[in-house]
C-alpha cells in the first residue's frame, strides 16, 4: 500500500486542500503578495490545519522552502528552553532565497504559559525576518498577547460530501472497488475528520480486494447506524425489551464501547430533531438524559446499566 494514505494523498498546493474554501481564498492573497502576518489556525483534529500550513509555506517560499522553514510540535517541545534555543537560533538566521523565514508550531495549546510568554517576545523581536504559523485545537488556551499578534483562522469540520468525494478518489487511485454504502458509513464515523476517514478507508482496504460496508464495521468496532436507529425507534414506541435486546446485541457482539454508544445515540436523536421527526420538548428532555448518561459512564459507572436506564427515558 506504499505507506499511510494520509501522507501519500496529502495536498501539496492550497487549491487542492479539501474543504475550508473561504480560508484558502484568503490565504492565496498572501501567496500573491509574497508576505504574510503571523497566523493562528484553530479547530478540531483532522480538518486540514497542518496540510494548509505546509501548502502555504511551499507556495510562499518556493524552491527554498526547506531551508527557510522550521516545524516543531509543541506537545514534544513545550518548554521555555525550546523557544529560547531552537526558535531564537532559527529566527536569527537570514532567509535564503526567500523574503522571510516561517516557523510552524503545532499544538501550541499544549505549551506552558511561560513558554507562550517567551514565544510572544520572539514574535515581537523578529517581525522583519520571520513569520509564525501557530496551530491549535483550542484558541482559548493561548494567551491574549499571542492571539492579538495573529490573524486567526477558524477551521470547521469538513462536510460529509467533500470527504466522500476524496475517499472515492483515493480508492479509485489505489485500484479498489467500493460500495457507496461503505463510503457513506466511513463519512458517518469520521464526523468531519478527514484524517480519520482516510485511515478507516485504508484499514478497510487492507482486508481484501474491495471496500465493503461490513469491512468498515469490522474496522471501526462501532454500532451500525441502522441498529441505533431501530433501537431508538423501539424505545420511543414503547418496546423497551426489544430496544434493550438490540442494545445488548450491539455492545456484546459488535464490541461497541459505552462512550461510542452514547455518541451515536446523540447523533441519531439530533438527526431526528433536525428532520422534525421529534418535538422540541422531547428533544430537550432526551439531550439532558443523554448528557447525564455520558457523565456517569465517564465517571466509571457500568455502561450497560446506564444505557438501559437511558432507554427508559425514551419511553
Amino acid at each position: 500500500m506504499n505507506g499511510p494514505w494520509v501522507e501519500k494523498y496529502r495536498p501539496q498546493k492550497l487549491e487542492d486542500v479539501v474543504g475550508q474554501k473561504n480560508i484558502i481564498d484568503l490565504l492565496e492573497n498572501y501567496v500573491d503578495e509574497k508576505s504574510m502576518p503571523n497566523l493562528m489556525f484553530t479547530g478540531p483534529a483532522g480538518v486540514g490545519k497542518t496540510t494548509t500550513s505546509l501548502a502555504l509555506v511551499k507556495s510562499i517560499l518556493g524552491e527554498y522552502w526547506k531551508q527557510n522553514f522550521l516545524e516543531l510540535n509543541a506537545s514534544d517541545a513545550r518548554g521555555i528552553e525550546t523557544v529560547r534555543t531552537n526558535i531564537k537560533n532559527f529566527c536569527r538566521l537570514k532567509p535564503v532565497g526567500a523574503p522571510f523565514r516561517i516557523i510552524f508550531l503545532d499544538e501550541v495549546d499544549n505549551m506552558t504559559k511561560d513558554a507562550q510568554h517567551a514565544l510572544r517576545r520572539e514574535m515581537e523581536m523578529y517581525t522583519k525576518t520571520a513569520s509564525f504559523i501557530l496551530s491549535c485545537n483550542y484558541s482559548s488556551k493561548i494567551i491574549d498577547p499571542i492571539q492579538s499578534r495573529c490573524a486567526i483562522f477558524r477551521f470547521t469540520p469538513i462536510k460529509g460530501q467533500e470527504i466522500g468525494k476524496r475517499l472515492e478518489y483515493i480508492a479509485t487511485e489505489e485500484g479498489y472497488e467500493y460500495d457507496s454504502a461503505a463510503i457513506d458509513n466511513i463519512v458517518y464515523f469520521a464526523e468531519g475528520d478527514m484524517r480519520k476517514a482516510i485511515n478507516i478507508l485504508q484499514a478497510s482496504a487492507s482486508m481484501g480486494e474491495d471496500i465493503s460496508e461490513e469491512k468498515v464495521y469490522d474496522v471501526v468496532s462501532k454500532a451500525k447506524p441502522q441498529d441505533i436507529t431501530n433501537m431508538i425507534t423501539k424505545a420511543l414506541t414503547g418496546d423497551f425489551m426489544g430496544a434493550r435486546d438490540l442494545l445488548r446485541e450491539t455492545m456484546i457482539l459488535q464490541g461497541t464501547s459505552g462512550e461510542d454508544m452514547v455518541n451515536q445515540i446523540y447523533q441519531d436523536v439530533t438527526k431526528r430533531a433536525m428532520e422534525e421527526k421529534m418535538g422540541a420538548d422531547i428533544y430537550v428532555g432526551l439531550i439532558e438524559a443523554i448528557a447525564q448518561t455520558d457523565f456517569r459512564i465517564r465517571e466509571g459507572a457500568n455502561p450497560r446499566i446506564q444505557l438501559e436506564a437511558l432507554l427508559t427515558k425514551f419511553m
